[in-house]
């Protein structure tokens, strides 16, 4: 059976100044459908970098990258955006909410991309909201929430288009540990009774103990790889 996730060969280059740098050396890497991955690692080990190729938000300087059957690296810049929108949500560790927008009209944005008529994008956003529990913040601004509210505000916004696969960086590194775990276990909740396939970075190991599987880089390559024992 093919990978839900799959790089191949995967080699990423940076330019400092007259330096290049190789961030990723030739890394191999499959993931299945349904898995919670958690990518741990240094500072510098390339763990954003793997998250990003996998997100469609960054291209590999060389080797294949193919997520739910499309080979990203293939994709033109538009078609790339096209495929982020429909199969791609991204959780981030800071949130990334529009502070002067309600939780509803941020939980919408990802479908202004989209043909959705505002009937169902409202629709669609009450779902997403109910899944984490927040039908009752809707109008409230970022402001207005506590850190774990504004951060179910995001996941409600990664799940709003109903995609395949969730990217998440650090997506507790801002939270106390009560509020990091309610998140950690929101997202158990959306691999195991949604089916979403789910990779997280962190540097947490209280947090990698949610995932299924835990993957270690360092220096650019897989060191690592390891059942967890669920949370």
């Amino acid at each position: 059976m093919n990978a839900f996730v799959s790089l191949r060969d995967i080699v990423k280059t940076y330019t400092r100044g007259k330096q290049a740098v190789e961030v990723l050396h030739r890394l191999n890497l499959d993931i299945p459908q349904g898995d919670f991955v958690a990518l741990m690692g240094p500072s510098g080990s390339g763990k954003t970098t793997v998250l990003n190729l996998i997100g469609g938000l960054d291209r590999p300087s060389s080797g294949e990258v193919t997520v739910a059957g499309e080979r990203l690296d293939r994709l033109s810049g538009s078609g790339l955006a096209r495929w982020r929108a429909h199969n791609i949500g991204f959780v981030f560790q800071f949130y990334n909410l529009m502070p002067m927008l309600s939780a509803e009209r941020n939980v919408e944005l990802p479908l202004l991309l989209t043909s959705l008529n505002k009937e169902q994008r409202q629709k669609n956003v009450r779902t997403a909201l109910a899944v984490v529990g927040l039908q009752d913040r809707a109008r409230h601004k970022p402001s207005e929430l506590s850190g774990g509210q504004a951060q179910r505000v995001a996941i409600a916004r990664a799940l709003v288009s109903d995609p395949t696969l969730l990217v998440c960086d650090e997506p507790t590194g801002d939270l106390d540990r009560a509020t990091a775990d309610e998140i950690l276990h929101l997202l158990q909740l959306l691999n195991r009774e949604h089916g979403k396939t789910i990779v997280m970075v962190t540097h947490d190991q209280k947090a990698a103990d949610f995932a299924t599987h835990t993957l270690h880089l360092d220096k650019g390559q897989l060191v690592e790889a390891s059942v967890a024992a669920a949370a």
